[in-house]
């Protein structure tokens, strides 16, 4: 099981830390680093501004958004990274949900996501493997367009530079069983959010995945003394997903945490996001949950609880961690395991 580090995106401004946390993990020999986007800082950028400081470390989005930019300005973006990096940029993707597609990108979220992410993921392979001209008959990603507003005087074009590896992997963020299953059958591998070592088979109704397929859940990870201490910044990120990234009626994370045991509490903490009580929104997130999808407390309980996500499918474990003393950690004890 390699190691990445997941920095996610930025707050209200960029974090002095994060290039400093990207350059430790590439010495302790992590394996990747990822960035991703929300609806402030974008994910390309700062994942560039980090391959220019560092030599080896894989570089990943996790995860670009798919409503933020066609499939071929996604991959322009992939191929110019790969170039400038020497081959190591791992392409992650994600639709995210109504709220965030249509509050903030201004497009409809698409009334079937699997083909969207389909013709999506087809285009952009179309763009990376430059055999010929992109063309598609799709219904949300026609190349070249074929709308009633067009001009019809748009032609197929394959990408003027070559890109430098055709089989870039391509990942997804997928929640849903269905969205799941298209992954295995479309991508190089899956990005699950909330990843439980022992339940992950009866929550997503997976088992068994290709051969070569890349399985890379996200963990939050910090050494500390007090469990339930180092488990309120898990639950603020999961009462802020649950709560306030999508609505009460269709809100993806809150459903694979219904799926996950916790139905009642997922719908209590939307109530309370949405009557403005977003502390007792985290208090509301039950410390099992939390705990469940995480690796927190002392160096001995996390080698413990280590052992089960290695036992597993996981290839790669992508760490949030707020220090560095908690990626010389996670380093030291999978590199002992």
């Amino acid at each position: 099981m390699r190691l990445g580090l997941a920095l996610g995106y930025w707050g209200r401004g960029p974090s002095p830390a994060h290039l400093e946390l990207a350059r430790e993990a590439e010495r302790l020999g992590y394996d990747s680093v990822w960035t991703a986007e929300a609806w402030g800082s974008d994910a390309f950028t700062a994942l560039t501004w980090i391959a220019a400081h560092t030599s080896r470390i894989r570089l990943g989005t996790a995860v670009a958004q798919m409503a933020a930019r066609t499939p071929t300005a996604t991959a322009m973006h992939a191929l110019t990274l790969d170039h400038l990096s020497g081959g190591r940029m791992l392409l992650g993707l994600g639709l995210s949900g109504p709220q965030v597609v249509e509050g903030w990108y201004g497009r409809p979220f698409p009334r079937s996501p699997l083909t969207a992410t389909r013709e999506y993921v087809d285009v952009i392979r179309q763009v990376l493997r430059r055999e010929g001209p992109v063309a598609l008959d799709g219904r949300f990603h026609s190349h070249p367009y074929a709308g009633e507003d067009g001009t019809d005087l748009g032609k197929p074009l394959k990408p003027i530079t070559h890109p430098l590896r055709p089989d870039l992997p391509v990942l997804l963020g997928a929640e849903g069983p269905k969205n799941v299953a298209q992954t295995l059958k479309i991508a190089d591998g899956w990005l699950p959010l909330y990843w439980s070592p022992t339940r992950y088979a009866e929550v997503y109704g997976v088992a068994a995945f290709p051969e070569d397929f890349l399985v890379a859940p996200m963990v939050r990870a910090q050494v500390c003394d007090d469990v339930a201490r180092g488990l309120l910044p898990v639950k603020a990120m999961l009462g802020f997903y649950i709560g306030g990234m999508g609505h009460a009626a269709r809100n993806f994370h809150a459903d694979l945490m219904g799926r996950m045991g916790y139905e009642a509490e997922a719908r209590h903490i939307q109530e309370l996001f949405a009557a403005g009580r977003r502390e007792e929104a985290v208090l509301a997130v039950p410390d099992a949950f939390a705990d469940e999808i995480a690796l927190v407390g002392p160096r001995e309980r996390i080698a413990e609880r280590l052992a089960a996500w290695r036992a597993g499918p996981v290839t790669d474990l992508l760490v949030t961690a707020p220090d560095m003393a908690t990626l010389r950690v996670l380093a030291e004890l999978n590199e002992g395991g």
